[in-house]
């Protein structure tokens, strides 16, 4: 027999009938009547019905359990029993001890009628008391288990890079800046520049999960002010192509591996598909797109050179009717409105070898062709009117004979908020932040 004060999880508790076990969680629902008192416990695996009849010599349980409230953390110590009749996996609990290890204030701050940024602001209960939040993050863990897998397999090292920097990075614009002793420093938007110290560092093929701030006021539904990126950057590459290509079968084996360990409760939960996708992508350059948006009717008033977010659902559903495909390449967008890094090819300089990849029309991802030609580099910064000087510790990396190179940045939140069929960035994130939020 199993030592008493074990604790068993809910999910394994068939294994243990006619056995005295602990299980500890929280009160999920109580229904105290006058003969029996019954107890929902709710651990992060599932649920069970503790029953107890009233009355006994020195009730020290009714007493327990006639003090619970919702939300309670308990530890219940009883007999496993199999009763058909209960509709909670047929199983249920007969207590011979109750734990109350941290009684619930009542009445809870939110319920399922709160809304979202009410539930944000009590998120720790929210995701405690949401079996789809509970699922999300235990997704989030397979989808990062699975991208790792593959750029492991495919020679990746993990590097961590820093998030204070001295310089802001890429254009400088939407950097958060702060005190760092004597001097400015800023959060890092990317992790692009010291990605590509890494390549020029000799570090073949660099991946890292980790976060990322952009202090852009943006208050829609997509965008975040702190979230993960998965970035990758290769080295000795051909083309763009062999960037796009590392990221479509590290998708399809990532997402293959969260349809198989958790496909069946997404559909439970969410009541969404995982679709594994098949390889390759559709890919079109960005004028082709924008041809084919304006003779639908797409007519942009901000916008001539890129694709709004209408434009990008809009050319993705496209080509899902045309192809059946959930995932598409935009590619070859101008200058104008890319990084300075950004490759351009020798037949027309007015464009960049770069990308970006939508999900069912929602941008997940940014990628590009390194420039690795210090000369070129320089001159392609003058031309975006950029100093020289606060530039110096990166340009320095393509001196010395830094290899032909491209990579990519993916938002994680965005993956996770698609993939689920969620609303908002908000509830793809554990504590989110945005510029009107920075707590809890």
């Amino acid at each position: 027999m199993i030592h008493a004060t074990t604790r068993v999880l809910v999910s394994d508790l068939r294994e243990h009938i006619g056995e005295t076990v602990s299980v500890c969680g929280w009160v999920n629902a109580l229904r105290l009547q006058r003969k029996m008192q019954f107890v929902i416990v709710r651990d992060h695996t599932g649920m069970v019905q503790a029953t107890h009849k009233r009355g006994g010599e020195s009730d020290t349980i009714e007493a327990a359990l006639e003090g619970l409230t919702t939300e309670s953390a308990v530890r219940i110590t009883g007999r496993v029993v199999d009763n058909p009749i209960v509709n909670l996996g047929s199983l249920e609990l007969v207590p011979e001890q109750v734990e109350v290890l941290n009684r619930a204030e009542t009445p809870l701050p939110i319920d399922e009628r709160s809304g979202l940024e009410h539930r944000l602001d009590w998120r720790f209960l929210d995701v405690r008391m949401r079996p789809q939040a509970q699922l999300l993050f235990t997704v989030q863990t397979t989808l990062e288990q699975g991208m790792r897998e593959y750029a492991y397999a495919q020679g990746c090292t993990e590097m961590h890079t820093p998030k204070l920097m001295g310089t802001a990075s890429e254009s400088g614009a939407e950097v958060f800046e702060l005190g760092y002793f004597d001097r400015p420093a800023f959060l890092a938007q990317s992790p692009q520049f010291y990605k590509q110290m890494a390549i020029a560092a000799g570090i073949d093929r660099v991946f890292e999960i980790g976060p990322v701030f952009r202090a852009e006021p943006s208050f829609t539904s997509r965008h975040a002010t702190e979230f993960t990126g998965v970035d990758v950057e290769l080295a000795w590459i051909s083309d763009v192509e062999d960037v796009m290509a590392f990221e479509e079968q590290m998708l399809a084996h990532a997402i293959a591996e969260v349809a198989d360990v958790h496909g069946e409760a997404i559909r439970e939960t969410f009541g969404v598909d995982v679709t594994v996708p098949t390889t390759p992508f559709p890919r079109v350059a960005m004028a082709e797109a924008q041809e084919i948006l304006r003779a639908g009717g797409w007519d942009p008033e901000d916008t001539k050179e890129d694709l709004d977010p209408e434009g990008e659902r809009a050319i993705a559903a496209h080509f899902q009717e045309q192809s059946g495909h959930e995932w598409l390449f935009v590619t070859h967008y101008p200058t104008s409105i890319r990084p300075f890094y950004h490759m351009r090819p020798e037949h027309n300089p007015g464009l960049t070898l770069s990308f970006d990849l939508l999900w069912k029309g929602l941008e997940v991802t940014t990628g590009a062709q390194r420039e690795h030609r210090h000369d070129v580099l320089l001159k392609q910064a003058a031309e975006k009117g950029m100093s020289i000087e606060p530039l110096g510790d990166y340009l320095n990396a393509f001196r010395f004979g830094c290899p032909p190179h491209g990579g990519l940045g993916m938002g994680l939140g965005r993956v996770l908020m698609v993939m689920l069929g969620l609303e908002s960035i908000r509830e793809a994130t554990f504590l989110f932040r945005g510029p009107n939020r920075l707590a809890p």
